[in-house]
């Protein structure tokens, strides 16, 4: 059960994050889920090293710093998939 819920969690941080970064990202929906999950592997691992991975209550700054690992992993992505694809980048 918990690789459904990182693929949904990865899903969701995905979308969120192509939302937040300015421009198009032409990604496919299966790549924005993965460099979600990646985005989340990365928060956490951030959030653990800091020492706010295990909180009581919602972890906001864990949930934070997962959202922010997908934007990173979203931004370095995107251009890397239009490299290999063999397409022009525009802004």
């Amino acid at each position: 059960m918990s690789w459904l819920w990182a693929i949904i969690v990865g899903l969701v941080l995905g979308l969120i994050a192509k939302a937040i970064l300015p421009g198009k990202q032409n990604i496919p929906l299966w790549l924005t889920t993965i460099f979600g999950i990646l985005g989340s592997i990365l928060g956490n691992a951030v959030a653990a090293w800091i020492g706010i991975d295990e909180t009581k209550g919602i972890d906001w700054g864990r949930h934070a710093l997962q959202l922010a690992g997908a934007v990173l992993i979203v931004a370095l992505g995107t251009p890397l998939w239009a490299m290999i694809r063999g397409e022009k980048q525009t802004a």
